[in-house]
């Protein structure tokens, strides 16, 4: 369960990575069904002002006594620097040897990498900063083409807004998707952009924007449990399948099978999450058909199977 939240600012903290974390972690969302979280702001010291990368302070009331206990440790972007505050990386360096969770926002991922959290995990970070990353921290598994990477208890973003895909990723982890997805609505975002979740999440499924495929999508999420074919889909579209085909994934990232089956899934895991139907009628429901195969593709997308999935989420969304 995720009910304590704790942001670790340093000098040179980035207000926006910052505000992510307020935003996702520490705006009362309990009027739309999300479980209320303790968010705390600590510092080295507590009342000593951080200065942020833009020429303001902030002023978190806490010190890093608010580690303790927390369920989730995050680290907002930061300027990146030879050294960080030792008293910092030997606090976070506690907490991820006790397997608490720690995040990472952008270039937070240098702190977490100083700490020596990284070596040998699988991360990322801004692409910008990739080169300098591995230079530094050569036995950390740097993946720098994804928005965000999952690794267990640790969980490191890319630049700037892929800060709101990770966060709302440690919701649906640990709250579900329809805590994920309330949140979601009101910052006006998407509520899941990536293709995929294990150890790492590969590179999104951005929303498409173009008016071209906007009304065929529109059809595709009306219609999930129909057969839908390239050529069908083409046809539509008004498009050869060939030029449909480019289109598709120059705007989605994905292929039309990858992005259908991937909005199959979660609307099974709210399906799973919020309703009694049985697996085969949530197949049914979803456009897989048979129990069968939504469980192939729910344990290769999600990492579990659909019964442990609602076994963990049911009670916490419904």
């Amino acid at each position: 369960m995720l009910r304590t939240v704790t942001a670790v600012l340093i000098d040179g903290v980035a207000p926006f990575e910052f505000g992510v974390l307020c935003e996702v972690f520490g705006t009362d969302r309990t009027d739309d069904g999300v479980p209320p979280i303790e968010f705390r702001v600590c510092g080295e010291v507590a009342g000593a002002p951080v200065r942020s990368n833009v020429g303001v302070t902030i002023t978190p009331t806490l010190g890093l006594e608010a580690l303790d206990g927390a369920d989730l440790i995050a680290v907002p972007a930061t300027t990146i620097r030879d050294g960080y505050p030792p008293a910092v990386l030997d606090a976070l360096r506690a907490a991820g040897d006790s397997g608490g969770n720690l995040l990472s926002e952008c270039s937070g991922a240098f702190v977490l990498g100083a700490a020596g959290l990284l070596d040998n995990r699988a991360c990322t970070t801004h692409w910008r900063h990739a080169d300098e990353f591995a230079a530094r921290f050569p036995q950390a598994r740097l993946n720098a083409d994804v928005l965000f990477v999952d690794d267990g208890n640790i969980i490191t973003s890319a630049g700037t807004a892929s800060g709101i895909d990770a966060c709302l990723h440690v919701v649906r982890r640990e709250l579900g998707a329809a805590a994920a997805t309330a949140i979601a609505r009101r910052m006006v975002v998407p509520p899941q952009r990536e293709g995929g979740q294990r150890q790492y999440v590969d590179t999104p499924i951005p929303e498409c924007t173009s008016d071209s495929l906007q009304p065929v999508l529109a059809w595709m999420l009306e219609t999930l449990t129909e057969d839908h074919t390239v050529a069908a889909l083409a046809a539509r579209a008004r498009m050869s399948e060939r030029s449909f085909a480019r289109h598709f994934v120059a705007e989605t990232g994905t292929t039309p099978h990858k992005w259908l089956s991937a909005q199959r899934i979660l609307h099974a895991r709210r399906l799973l999450e919020q309703t009694g139907l049985s697996v085969d009628e949530v197949a049914r429901e979803s456009g897989f058909g048979s129990a069968a195969l939504l469980r192939h593709h729910f344990q290769r997308l999600v990492g579990v199977p659909p019964k442990d999935y609602r076994r963990t989420f049911a009670n916490q969304t419904a």
